[in-house]
Protein backbone atom coordinates (compact mmCIF):
# COMPACT_ATOMS: atom_id res chain seq x y z
CA UNK A 1 0.00 0.00 0.00
CA UNK A 2 2.76 2.48 0.58
CA UNK A 3 4.16 1.69 -2.80
CA UNK A 4 1.29 2.81 -4.25
CA UNK A 5 1.58 5.94 -2.24
CA UNK A 6 5.44 6.16 -3.04
CA UNK A 7 4.63 6.07 -6.88
CA UNK A 8 1.34 8.05 -6.57
CA UNK A 9 3.65 10.81 -5.23
CA UNK A 10 6.30 10.40 -7.49
CA UNK A 11 3.56 11.24 -10.59
CA UNK A 12 2.26 14.11 -9.20
CA UNK A 13 6.38 15.51 -8.87
CA UNK A 14 6.22 14.51 -12.40
CA UNK A 15 3.39 16.80 -12.96
CA UNK A 16 4.57 19.31 -10.96
CA UNK A 17 7.73 19.81 -13.28
CA UNK A 18 5.83 19.38 -16.12
CA UNK A 19 3.83 22.58 -15.19
CA UNK A 20 7.31 24.07 -13.34
CA UNK A 21 8.99 24.08 -17.21
CA UNK A 22 5.93 24.76 -19.43
CA UNK A 23 4.20 27.35 -16.55
CA UNK A 24 3.25 30.30 -18.88
CA UNK A 25 3.62 32.70 -16.23
CA UNK A 26 6.41 32.84 -13.26
CA UNK A 27 3.46 32.47 -10.58
CA UNK A 28 2.73 29.55 -12.26
CA UNK A 29 6.67 28.70 -12.10
CA UNK A 30 6.66 29.60 -8.37
CA UNK A 31 3.92 27.29 -7.61
CA UNK A 32 4.40 24.34 -9.28
CA UNK A 33 7.85 24.04 -7.28
CA UNK A 34 6.06 25.03 -4.07
CA UNK A 35 4.05 21.54 -4.94
CA UNK A 36 7.20 19.73 -5.75
CA UNK A 37 8.48 20.45 -2.69
CA UNK A 38 5.91 19.62 -0.58
CA UNK A 39 5.16 16.39 -2.53
CA UNK A 40 9.20 15.93 -1.56
CA UNK A 41 8.37 16.18 2.14
CA UNK A 42 5.68 13.39 2.06
CA UNK A 43 7.52 11.59 -0.39
CA UNK A 44 10.93 11.61 2.25
CA UNK A 45 8.10 11.11 5.36
CA UNK A 46 6.61 7.76 3.48
CA UNK A 47 10.59 6.59 3.08
CA UNK A 48 11.07 7.34 6.77
CA UNK A 49 8.34 5.14 7.46
CA UNK A 50 8.56 2.26 5.15
CA UNK A 51 12.63 2.21 6.51
CA UNK A 52 11.81 2.54 10.25
CA UNK A 53 13.47 5.73 10.58
CA UNK A 54 11.41 8.40 12.59
CA UNK A 55 14.03 10.61 12.28
CA UNK A 56 13.31 11.15 8.90
CA UNK A 57 10.43 12.90 9.75
CA UNK A 58 12.36 15.70 11.13
CA UNK A 59 14.09 15.87 7.97
CA UNK A 60 10.91 16.34 6.21
CA UNK A 61 9.86 19.27 8.52
CA UNK A 62 13.34 21.07 8.21
CA UNK A 63 12.82 20.57 4.21
CA UNK A 64 8.97 22.16 4.45
CA UNK A 65 10.16 24.92 6.73
CA UNK A 66 13.37 25.62 3.93
CA UNK A 67 10.66 25.46 0.90
CA UNK A 68 7.96 27.62 2.86
CA UNK A 69 10.76 30.33 3.36
CA UNK A 70 12.20 30.01 0.08
CA UNK A 71 8.88 30.13 -1.87
CA UNK A 72 7.90 33.26 0.29
CA UNK A 73 11.18 34.90 -0.82
CA UNK A 74 10.87 34.52 -4.35
CA UNK A 75 7.25 35.73 -4.79
CA UNK A 76 9.10 38.86 -2.33
CA UNK A 77 11.63 39.51 -4.93
CA UNK A 78 9.58 38.94 -7.82
CA UNK A 79 6.92 41.43 -5.80
CA UNK A 80 10.03 43.96 -5.60
CA UNK A 81 11.61 43.77 -9.00
CA UNK A 82 8.49 43.30 -11.50
CA UNK A 83 5.63 44.46 -9.27
CA UNK A 84 1.79 43.79 -9.71
CA UNK A 85 0.29 45.53 -12.70
CA UNK A 86 -3.30 44.73 -11.84
CA UNK A 87 -3.07 47.58 -9.41
CA UNK A 88 -2.31 50.35 -11.66
CA UNK A 89 -5.27 49.59 -14.14
CA UNK A 90 -7.70 49.93 -10.92
CA UNK A 91 -5.95 53.44 -9.96
CA UNK A 92 -6.23 54.41 -13.66
CA UNK A 93 -10.14 53.49 -13.40
CA UNK A 94 -10.49 55.57 -9.90
CA UNK A 95 -8.44 57.99 -11.27
CA UNK A 96 -10.76 59.13 -14.38
CA UNK A 97 -13.94 58.23 -12.44
CA UNK A 98 -12.61 61.33 -10.17
CA UNK A 99 -11.80 63.53 -12.77
CA UNK A 100 -15.43 62.65 -14.68
CA UNK A 101 -17.25 63.25 -11.32
CA UNK A 102 -15.44 67.06 -10.96
CA UNK A 103 -16.71 67.70 -14.50
CA UNK A 104 -19.67 69.94 -14.04
CA UNK A 105 -21.90 68.17 -16.39
CA UNK A 106 -20.85 64.53 -14.82
CA UNK A 107 -20.80 62.69 -17.97
CA UNK A 108 -20.97 58.87 -17.45
CA UNK A 109 -18.02 57.16 -17.43
CA UNK A 110 -18.52 53.09 -18.12
CA UNK A 111 -18.03 51.27 -15.03
CA UNK A 112 -18.14 54.07 -12.71
CA UNK A 113 -20.51 55.33 -10.12
CA UNK A 114 -21.33 58.86 -9.52
CA UNK A 115 -21.38 59.86 -6.32
CA UNK A 116 -23.36 62.26 -4.11
CA UNK A 117 -22.20 65.82 -2.07
CA UNK A 118 -21.18 63.13 0.55
CA UNK A 119 -18.73 61.39 -1.71
CA UNK A 120 -20.67 58.43 -1.49
CA UNK A 121 -22.69 56.15 -4.01
CA UNK A 122 -26.43 57.32 -3.90
CA UNK A 123 -28.87 54.97 -2.69
CA UNK A 124 -31.75 54.68 -4.57
CA UNK A 125 -34.08 53.04 -1.36
CA UNK A 126 -33.19 56.67 0.57
CA UNK A 127 -36.39 58.60 1.59
CA UNK A 128 -36.27 62.40 0.95
CA UNK A 129 -37.23 64.64 3.63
Amino acid sequence: MFVAAVVGLLVAMLFALVRAFRGPTIYDTILSVNVFGTKTVLLIAVFGFLMGRPDFLDIALVYALINFVGVVAVLRFFEYTHGDRSDDNLSTESAKCSATEATANNDAVEGCTPLDNNGSAPNDTQVSP
